[in-house]
């Protein structure tokens, strides 16, 4: 079938490089920065030594977090386009890679420590000081006072949460001489003085009602002369951590490229271990096995014989029982649908890839439902701009596709916002006093009509879903299915019969043609639905005498689902136009200079905050429903993916997103 419905996924090769055990690591790294090896387990050979590559692991994953300890305290998250190549830093021996992180890391890591160990510092004595500070509320005391411990009497600071002081107050009334209570928060500091035979008692006590006691420093000095130092002490603090976190970033700013260098390069050290215990070794030779597209087979042979010479490489095509990966070879245009198609299923290696019909379905269906000019450009800024705010890694190829869908179903739903006129609803119309603004008229009208939008949609979906059932009789055909191929005949039949007699029955619409042809209609119709059972029963056996219903019944909400196409596009619409009208009515509610002033500013409030609104929710909406019509009314009818993506063993390429915490 043309390319420009659907595809099919590149073609692979079997590939199994036979290298000597001492050009094992130089094999493997060729092939990583070959980028096309989609690795799978050789169970051929005796097994690597586990051993060896786990502690082999554990190191890389030691520096890696060591690195990402250091990158943490990056004020932002920003793009870094490297200037060295990784692969420079990757071919090297691990060994030197470790010396080098470590003494980049050392100083950094020593700072960080420090930082961390002031920060708690502060964190205490700014507790301690608040909790101090609500007992001089009470009057004045010294801090010896307040953790005392004699032989007859002793005393102590509690803190508990507030809701259980009164509780606990009523149980060890009884063992106080006297008690204090102040509020910081949401707890209580509780001031006691008891007999010291009844400590364990109150303790306990305090314990069970969720509290603790409060450390009292040993300073000779009154609580209200420690909090006014405690405040001079953290200020000093507080300055430290400011001069130390500049520092750090200073320093991680001037090797930052060189740290994410390492970081990048010990990612692709762990991939290629991760590689190594699915690989298979002899006392001589080392395996490795797993599939390449058949365009690239030629040059990883040569590359292998080039950089590592003593190298066996066996290539074959893939046995009829064998599943290699897909490897989707789309035109760049609609390859960022990909992402959509993907998340229904991975095409099977053998089974047809959608994303062309998927694509233009998806695109002209979001279009249609947002159809606005301001409303597409707002798409395509949030892509842009927003969306990316939210994901850990903007520069991943998944994001990176997602976001051109989103640039391709705007620029439609623009385009068909300028042919409808649509500028925030009737915005534009609003503003010039004109009746209308589109550049062709009958696509306002056809968009705007609630009864022509809903027409159009339902033709659409009697297109997009009768496409599907014709490829999935095609399919049947191929596979030998005869029970689908006579389904989908008559499915396709009985549209053919039924619609022109629900259009004479139910609306009095006559086809011109002659009367007779009515009648060959309903025999038609009749022979359409005896096909459809025995197609049924061809397929599900004595389950059939029930799911034919299932089939024609199912046939009908398939088609009427495509109505949501107009349902949400009418609502985009007229909810952009009430904003617009309550922009209207509150610009010119209150009279007066002064009235006309707010009631500008509460107009523009209104039409920022409802089309932001607006704007969200249709997005959304949109998108879901694009979604559903593709997956549930679509591709459900003809393909099954369950295939495995190829995700080839390569070096990253791409800027790298560095992420900082702080």
């Amino acid at each position: 079938m043309a390319p420009l419905l659907v595809n099919t996924p590149e073609l692979m090769t079997r590939v199994r490089v036979l290298a000597t055990k001492d050009n094992s690591t130089k094999t493997l790294k060729t092939l990583h920065t070959a980028g096309v090896l989609h690795v799978e387990e050789s169970e051929e050979l005796k097994p690597v030594d586990r051993e060896a590559v786990e502690r082999e692991r554990k190191e890389v994953s030691r520096l890696s977090a060591d690195i990402d300890d250091v990158l943490a305290y990056l004020p932002e998250g920003e793009a870094l386009a490297l200037a060295e190549d990784i692969e420079v830093i990757y071919t090297r021996p691990l060994g030197e890679i470790d010396s080098e992180v470590r003494s980049l890391c050392t100083g950094l890591a020593n700072r960080h420590r420090r930082l961390a160990r002031l920060k708690e510092e502060v964190g205490e004595l700014t507790d301690l000081s608040d909790y101090l500070a609500a007992l001089t509320r009470q009057g004045d005391i010294s801090l010896a006072d307040l953790d005392f411990s004699g032989s007859y009497l002793f005393t102590r600071v509690f803190i508990l949460p507030r809701e259980a002081y009164d509780a606990l107050h009523r149980d060890i009334k009884d063992y106080l001489f006297k008690s204090v209570a102040a509020t910081h928060e949401k707890e209580t500091v509780f001031y006691t003085v008891a007999r010291v035979e009844d400590r364990e008692a109150v303790e306990t006590a305090v314990k069970n009602a969720g509290g603790r006691v409060l450390q009292i420093p040993g300073d000779d000095m009154t609580v209200r002369e420690f909090v006014e130092m405690t405040g001079e002490k953290v200020g000093s603090l507080e300055e430290e951590i400011t001069k130390l976190h500049e520092e750090i970033v200073k320093e991680t700013g001037e090797n930052l490229e060189r740290l994410v260098l390492f970081r990048e390069a010990l990612s692709a050290e762990a991939e290629r271990l991760a590689v190594l215990e699915k690989a298979s070794e002899a006392n001589y030779v080392a395996l490795f096995e797993g599939w390449i597209p058949e365009t690239s087979a030629d040059t990883v042979t040569g590359l292998l014989k080039e950089k590592v010479g003593q190298v066996f490489v066996d290539m074959r095509k893939p046995e009829p029982t064998e599943d290699p990966p897909t490897k989707m070879k789309n035109a760049a245009a609609v390859k960022p649908f990909e992402v959509i198609v993907n998340m229904f299923g991975t095409p099977g290696y053998r089974e047809w890839d959608p994303t062309p019909v998927t694509a233009y379905s998806f695109a002209v269906f979001f279009g249609l439902m947002l159809c606005d000019v301001a409303y597409g450009i707002g798409i395509i800024l949030a892509a842009r701009y927003v969306i990316r705010k939210f994901v850990d890694d903007p520069y991943t190829e998944g994001y990176r596709l997602f976001q051109r869908v989103l640039y391709t179903s705007g620029l439609v739903a623009l385009v068909l916002g300028l042919l409808a006129g649509n500028y925030l609803g009737d915005g534009l119309q609003l503003v010039l006093g004109v009746e209308s603004t589109a550049l062709l008229e009958p696509v306002r009208h056809a968009l705007t009509d609630p009864i022509t939008f809903i027409i159009i949609s339902i033709v659409l979906g009697i297109v997009h879903v009768n496409a599907a059932h014709a490829m999935a009789m095609v399919s049947g055909a191929r596979k030998g299915d005869k029970g689908t191929v006579v389904s989908k005949i008559a499915l396709f039949t009985l549209q053919i019969c039924a619609i022109p007699l629900i259009l004479l029955w139910l609306f009095s619409i006559r086809l011109p043609v002659p009367l007779v042809t009515y009648t060959v209609f309903i025999y038609g119709l009749g022979a359409s639905v005896a096909a459809i059972i025995v197609s049924s029963f061809m397929q599900r056996g004595g389950l059939g005498s029930i799911f034919w219903i299932f089939d024609m019944t199912g046939l009908l909400g398939d088609l009427m689902s495509y109505a949501r196409l107009a349902g949400v596009g009418l609502a985009t619409f007229y909810l952009a136009a009430s904003f617009n009208m309550l922009a209207q009515v509150f610009s010119g509610i209150i009279p007066g200079v002064i009235g006309v002033i707010v009631g500008v500013i509460i107009a523009i409030a209104v039409l920022v905050f409802g089309h932001l609104i607006n704007l969200a929710l249709s997005g959304i909406g949109c998108f879901v429903h694009s979604l559903r019509l593709c997956f549930v009314e679509f591709l459900s009818k003809f393909y099954e993916g369950g295939g495995e993506e190829y995700s080839p063993l390569r070096l990253k390429t791409r800027p790298v997103f560095v992420k900082g915490k702080a």
